[in-house]
């Protein structure tokens, strides 16, 4: 696996350090964790995904265990309390350049959920740029409100809820010039993550 796991911590709180050790950047994987009691074996799996985190790097929000595995680097991830004895594998890795080993099911999974996300994200970034072709100032952040919470009855993804939130946030803007230069701001940081998500959402075999 392009990823190991070590130093496994039980109790509460429970915590295990993942290591890159291939010689891209990671940017999913996932755990799998087990407790036997009996006849009985417990198993959880958590993924975490951060091929956006080339964008959102930095942000304020933006939780730093979710960010890509660089070459080399260790992180210590936090995990629900677990028993003595317990145990966790690393069972799907994604790279870079969208290859992917491990558990098929858990692949396909995470590519499923980067295409549904990849959709949206294209929706909030062509909602910005045919809205701000032609409107400026107040009557753009109308018209984008207009238009994000009626997307965000039909999609209720993170992109698109995350889009109706900042334009409501900037009616409070003092006026036009500062409206409009959060819109573009805004506007460009979604197409990065748009074209991040058309990049990554497909598998390469």
């Amino acid at each position: 696996m392009p990823v190991t796991a070590s130093h496994l911590a039980t109790g509460t709180p429970s915590h295990v350090q993942v290591t890159n050790v291939s010689r891209q950047p990671v940017t999913a994987w996932s755990l799998e964790t087990k407790v036997v009691s009996g006849d009985r074996t417990h198993r959880e799996v958590m993924t975490s995904d951060g091929y956006l985190s080339e964008a959102t790097h930095g942000l304020a929000g933006a939780e730093e265990r979710l960010d890509r595995l660089m070459p080399g680097q260790s992180r210590e991830l936090p995990l629900d309390p677990l028993s003595q004895g317990a145990t966790l594998n690393v069972i799907a890795v994604v790279l870079d350049d969208g290859t992917a080993v491990g558990d098929e099911t858990v692949i396909g999974s995470i590519f499923a959920r980067r295409a549904k996300e990849r959709d949206a994200l294209g929706e909030v970034a062509n909602g910005f740029k045919y809205v701000l072709q032609a409107k400026q100032g107040a009557d753009a952040l109308a018209a984008l409100r207009e238009r994000f919470a009626a997307l965000a009855q039909r999609d209720d993804s993170v992109p698109c809820r995350a889009a109706l939130d900042a334009v409501q946030s900037y009616t409070r803007k003092g006026n036009a010039e500062e409206i409009n230069q959060s819109l573009q701001t805004y506007a460009a940081f979604v197409t990065k993550e748009y074209e991040l998500a058309t990049k990554h959402a497909t598998r390469k075999m």
